[in-house]
């Protein structure tokens, strides 16, 4: 049996188990009071999507006029598989919202090659199972060759060559994000594809060697392949080397091992920027809420925010200028966007941790509150608006805190 077909048997049987997930479910409640049943829908239901949107099948009486769908789900998405692993995407062509960020989901399995290639836009990776193998190359010939587990996450910029293995004892999967929406990984450069389309005499005379050293070059693209696993770590950093030096750690970041930038009661915040992993110019929060927790009402002020769940269930509300509002019910393997400025909430309606992304065009991590900017703005001027009493409006904490208590 081939590399592919067990890959393939393996993948075929986990599917199945996780589609049968939804129908135990099949009971709906309204997202605004979970113990009260739907009143029933007559006709025909699509009963195991209906029990995955409740907030869109029985909408919160705040949302109001239409807003532009801002969930996609990666299980929509079509999936290439090859004998090393398979890969799928969620860009503006699924998501149309989506204009300035795409992103990819890949599996790998032990010793699976996504082969060496590069992008025009940066690469930001976040390491969802597993462990794998990254080299790349920079622009003064200097190597990078490092191993990433589960949290750890990188960023090769655009035009670095680059390349993935997974590692034992189950290979690997990752998250992808790309700033740019229009971005297809299916239309990337190969080396194997720029390799089979340079003439042979010009291979010849570029490196030196008989034309005949290039006649096993394959005829297609590899793109993801079965390979047997990568020499020992030290032995490949140091071959990788020679002749230039090693930049074994510019383009890895250890949020595995990184202490939460903020800890509160409802759940904790990694923020990675420019500050604290200078080869990014892509930032993100790594946010886990409790059940119950609450991402407190923000927004951000300078770009759109990308997001992918990782685990767990949760919900989101999205308000538009002009008085609109949409809520949408997300659980792992769900995008999420959100354009610039858009003030939004997630809250954990699950009974496990809630773990998701927030990923933004850009090196620079920016949030306001709707409790900091209430808080630092005159207690009178904020009462003539709300009503609520200067009272609430003086116990609000002065410090954002991005996650809230149960």
């Amino acid at each position: 049996m081939s590399t592919r077909r067990r890959f393939l048997g393996v993948t075929g049987a986990a599917l199945a188990g996780a589609a049968m997930a939804p129908l135990a479910q099949a009971q709906q409640t309204r997202p605004d009071d979970h113990n009260q049943p739907n009143e029933e829908q007559p006709g025909e239901n699509n009963t195991a999507l209906d029990a995955e949107n409740p907030s869109s099948v029985w909408s919160p009486e705040t949302d109001n006029g239409t807003v532009e769908p801002f969930k996609y789900s990666f299980g929509l998405a079509h999936k290439r598989i090859e004998d090393g692993g398979w890969t799928r995407q969620v860009t503006e062509r699924e998501l149309p919202i989506s204009k300035t960020m795409a992103g990819v989901e890949m599996r790998l399995i032990t010793g699976g090659v996504r082969e060496l290639h590069w992008h025009t836009s940066a690469e930001w990776a976040f390491m969802t199972y597993g462990n794998a193998r990254i080299t790349a190359v920079d622009a003064e010939g200097r190597s990078f060759v490092n191993d990433v587990t589960v949290g750890d996450l990188w960023l090769f910029p655009g035009g670095i060559p680059h390349s993935i293995q997974g590692l034992g004892p189950d290979g690997a999967k990752f998250l992808l994000v790309f700033n740019d929406g229009s971005f297809n990984e299916f239309e990337t450069f190969l080396l194997t594809d720029w390799f089979k389309h340079t003439p042979k005499e010009v291979l010849a005379k570029n490196f030196g060697v008989p034309g005949s050293t290039f006649d096993n070059v394959p005829k297609k693209e590899l793109f993801i392949f079965a390979a047997e696993p990568p020499r020992p770590l030290a032995e490949e950093q140091k071959a990788a080397a020679e002749g230039t030096s090693g930049i074994n750690g510019d383009f890895v970041f250890r949020a595995s091992t990184m202490p939460p930038t903020k800890v509160r009661a409802g759940g904790e915040v990694r923020i990675v920027e420019k500050k604290n992993f200078p080869a990014t110019d892509i930032a993100a929060a790594i946010v886990r809420l409790k059940p119950g927790g609450l991402r407190e009402l923000h927004w951000h002020p300078l770009s759109d925010e990308w997001q992918y769940y990782v685990s767990g269930k949760g919900r989101m509300t999205v308000f538009q200028a002009g008085g609109k509002a949409r809520t949408f019910d997300f659980q792992a393997g769900d995008v999420g966007y959100i354009k610039m400025s858009h003030p939004h909430y997630i809250e954990n309606t699950g009974t496990e941790d809630l773990l998701f992304l927030e990923v933004f065009p850009t090196g620079t991590y920016q949030d306001i509150s709707a409790s900091e900017w209430l808080a630092h703005t005159p207690a009178r001027l904020v009462n003539e608006h709300l009503k609520t009493g200067e009272e609430f409006l003086n116990k609000i904490p002065k410090k954002e805190a991005v996650v809230t208590p149960l």
